[in-house]
């Protein structure tokens, strides 16, 4: 089936979602900036890419107007997020004027929280150093994922995948942290 933009939208035997968002990945990054989602785009499409590739679906007979829906959700939980954090630091800017004291963290907090940066940088190092790099400079270092390609001298497609592989492992790694 064809839709008006003459793309495949309807199902394609052996083709599942995430061949799909690959498919169609420039239309859902446009997407994604035209509902807000501007520079954060490239990242809202792996954050896409983990939720379509981490839950098991059965079929779709629609898989773009799926991944179209997917993405909006993901704008909605967005907008929620920035809203509740706009909101947490209303809060601690008056808290602050009023002369009320932050409360440090616990020192078993502090504990818990070294632990697992910990047990991320391991998850990160077990990847290789590429990965690990990628990642780092990426999501760290605030670099372009076309300016990480071109210095490490490997395609945007390599980047993005050790961005997805090192989005797994940190999953993995935090599944661990929680069923510990």
């Amino acid at each position: 089936m064809r839709g008006e933009t003459g793309t495949d939208t309807g199902p394609v035997e052996g083709q599942g979602l995430a061949s799909a968002l690959m498919a169609h990945r420039v239309q859902l990054i446009r997407f994604l900036v035209a509902h807000g989602a501007g520079d954060a785009a490239e990242d809202l499409f792996q954050e896409l890419w983990m939720r379509v590739t981490q839950r098991p679906t059965g079929p779709v007979g629609n898989p773009l107007g799926y991944l179209y829906r997917a993405a909006n959700n993901l704008m909605v939980d967005r907008y929620r997020a920035e809203r509740q954090a706009r909101a947490r630091d209303q809060a601690w800017t008056e808290a602050r004027g009023t002369g009320e004291v932050v409360p440090e963290p616990t020192a078993e907090a502090q504990l818990i929280a070294r632990e697992d940066l910990r047990r991320f940088d391991r998850a990160l190092d077990a990847l290789g150093s590429r990965a690990s790099q990628v990642f780092r400079r990426y999501r760290l270092d605030g670099v372009p994922q076309r300016q990480i390609a071109a210095e490490l001298e490997v395609s945007l497609s390599t980047v993005e995948s050790d961005l997805r592989r090192a989005y797994a492992a940190l999953l993995a790694a935090r599944r661990q942290s929680d069923d510990a």
